[in-house]
């Protein structure tokens, strides 16, 4: 990512306006182009996170309904049809664009609070270590703001079951769910989940700009390598990656957050998924994960993440290409 522009060294009045002036317009770019970034990123993804959900939120106490990932779109398309796998995403739209566009902007407050503490000083690059570190804090930032965005989407996508008459209800829609869950737990029942959810973000999100820049500066160092004279080596340190490179780039920052904090997210959606009001047990983050153990060992809790390992390299490539493609060739 490009350094801030509040590496601008002030000396006077003057020069304290620029640097807020650029301070605030590279947040709006943060969240403006990080929005548009995740809602192109979750067309790509959003099919197999909806069967992603499905095989996770699977019962214990019934026999599992998919045997994998292929039976789960095989069943999923026949009940549904290919647009049935969109079911719900509206709201995960607008979650993305949220997620997307708060991780890069607590990021750079993450920065912020690097060069503050002295570790770094503004005139130099951020080391990969502390790359990680505003990885990790932007993740717990943005948990909060997810969490109730995650319940809805979950809770949509999963299946309805039949009734004792045979009868299937009727899918649910985002105000039904919003209106039970408030009904049945009140405002704080939006955030079931959220240990799940901070697990996850805090840190696959370190892995998530850290693998991104880590393969970054692998690739910037290799196409040094290769440079026949210092001009050449001073033009690629200005120049974006060649698109391949910031692909796989991209790929591998979303292969690494969703393979390394998968459990967590498991156990998020199965507390997300699970009954509320009347006689349906309040689960803790711990106890479900406990429970999941019991009833299925450690794979259980990766049941669904090859597949979404698979969608997340294309969607996360396109994630960073398009943010970075446009704070580079469209600043505001």
């Amino acid at each position: 990512m490009e350094a801030t522009g509040l590496e601008i060294m002030v000396t006077n009045p003057s020069k304290t306006h620029i640097r807020e002036r650029s301070a605030v317009r590279q947040s709006v770019e943060d969240i403006v182009y990080g929005s548009v970034g995740g809602i192109v990123g979750k067309y790509i993804e959003y099919p197999f996170d909806t069967v992603k959900v499905r095989l996770q939120s699977q019962p214990d106490h019934l026999p599992l309904r998919y045997t994998g990932p292929l039976d789960c779109f095989k069943q999923s398309f026949r009940a549904d049809g290919f647009l049935g796998l969109y079911r719900g995403i509206s709201a995960p739209l607008f979650g993305a664009a949220a997620e997307t566009s708060s991780l890069f902007f607590f990021e750079r407050i993450g920065r912020e609070a690097v060069y503050a503490s002295g570790y770094c000083s503004r005139d130099r690059v951020l080391p990969l270590s502390a790359l990680w570190f505003t990885g990790a804090f932007a993740g717990a930032f943005t948990s909060v703001v997810l969490t109730p965005i995650e319940l809805v989407k979950c809770r949509i996508q999963v299946p309805a079951s039949t009734n004792t008459n045979g009868a299937i209800p009727k899918a649910p829609s985002i105000p039904s769910v919003i209106r039970d869950v408030y009904k049945h737990e009140g405002v704080k029942g939006f955030w079931r989940g959220q240990m799940g959810t901070f697990f996850r973000e805090s840190g696959g999100c370190a892995a998530w700009f850290g693998a991104k820049e880590t393969v970054t500066k692998m690739f910037y160092l290799l196409n040094e390598k290769s440079a026949k004279s210092q001009l050449e080596k001073d033009a690629l340190a200005t120049e974006a990656l060649p698109f391949w490179q910031q692909a796989v780039a991209g790929a591998s920052a979303g292969m690494s957050y969703n393979f390394l904090f998968f459990p967590a997210d498991t156990v998020k959606s199965r507390m997300q998924t699970s009954p509320v009001g009347g006689t349906a047990r309040k689960s803790t983050f711990w106890s479900e994960g406990k429970a999941l153990w019991n009833q299925h060992g450690l794979k259980g809790f990766y049941r669904g993440c090859g597949i979404t390992v698979l969608r997340s390299a294309p969607s996360s490539a396109v994630i960073f290409i398009v943010f970075d493609g446009l704070k580079r060739y469209l600043p505001l």
